[in-house]
């Protein structure tokens, strides 16, 4: 066991997204990762939070930060990428500016913690070094490009998380157990998250945009650590094909999903059904 993690799983994570919350659980489980879900947690106010005001954005996130700290904790893993973006923001200008920490400090009325970490599951499970002992199913017959979205890695200075641009954390992680994953030119370009309600024309165009170029490399999954991100790649995949006249049938998956799968985590345990695209068929042909 590498240490122990408080864990803040999020809106998401207890709701559209409960198959990356089961999947992540799942993996922990397997690695001997000790993670406990934050007491009391509340949401980081994600985007309609700082598009109102910029001290609210900050104060919700640290709120679970200072529930963290009572638990006795100082790393904090947070995988939903909006969660992990507000909590990582939140703790950056609170140590950029202390004008902003003592606003956030009044109004939470209690001090701001004094050593915290917000970390992705990619970091976590990207320092265990004995994971391959753990696979029990071969799967080097997917073909995965790993989509990490817009939010993991921007900004750089605030994020500090792999290489902006052309990150390498889930590919590295995937193929050290067998999977094999594909270069590919999208993997931080948006989807559109943020405009799934209001322009939906311009989020399909952009969802259009990165199956035709999963698809031109020859994927035959995606993989992705972004809820949003799953929303408009799974559930609108087939709005896309409709309006395109298209067809693509490629599965979504958590890369939990897929770590979970390695290490013979049975498929109904992981939520899959829970996806508009099918990865049944899939995944017979390599076994499951």
């Amino acid at each position: 066991m590498t240490g122990k993690y408080a864990y803040y799983p999020g809106c998401s994570l207890h709701s559209t997204g409960s198959e990356y919350d089961v999947s992540f659980r799942a993996v922990c489980e397997k690695l001997g990762i000790e993670i406990e879900e934050i007491k009391g947690w509340i949401c980081c106010g994600t985007s309609p939070a700082h598009c109102t005001s910029k001290l609210l954005s900050l104060v919700l996130p640290f709120e679970n930060l200072c529930l963290a700290e009572k638990m006795g904790m100082t790393d904090v893993v947070a995988p939903c990428a909006s969660c992990f973006a507000r909590l990582k923001t939140a703790v950056y200008e609170a140590a950029e500016d202390p004008e902003i920490a003592r606003q956030i400090s009044e109004a939470l009325e209690k001090p701001l913690p004094k050593s915290i970490n917000v970390l992705s599951p990619l970091e976590i499970f990207g320092n265990e070094t004995d994971m391959s002992e753990a696979v029990t199913t071969q799967m080097s017959d997917l073909k995965v490009v790993c989509y990490y979205g817009c939010l993991i890695t921007r900004p750089s200075k605030v994020m500090q998380f792999d290489e902006c641009e052309y990150p390498m954390a889930m590919d590295d992680l995937l193929r050290s157990l067998g999977i094999t994953t594909l270069d590919w030119s999208y993997k931080t370009d948006c989807c559109g998250g943020a405009l799934a309600m209001t322009r939906t024309d311009v989020v399909l165009k952009l969802t259009r945009d990165i199956l035709d170029e999963a698809k031109a490399v020859g994927a035959n999954a995606i993989a992705v650590a972004c809820p949003l991100c799953h929303v408009n790649l799974d559930t609108r995949q087939e709005e896309v094909e409709k309006e395109y006249g298209t067809s693509y049938g490629l599965p979504v998956f958590y890369f939990t999903q897929l770590m979970a799968l390695a290490f013979g985590v049975a498929s109904d345990k992981l939520g899959l059904r829970k996806h508009f695209i099918s990865a049944e068929k899939l995944l017979s042909g390599v076994g499951l």
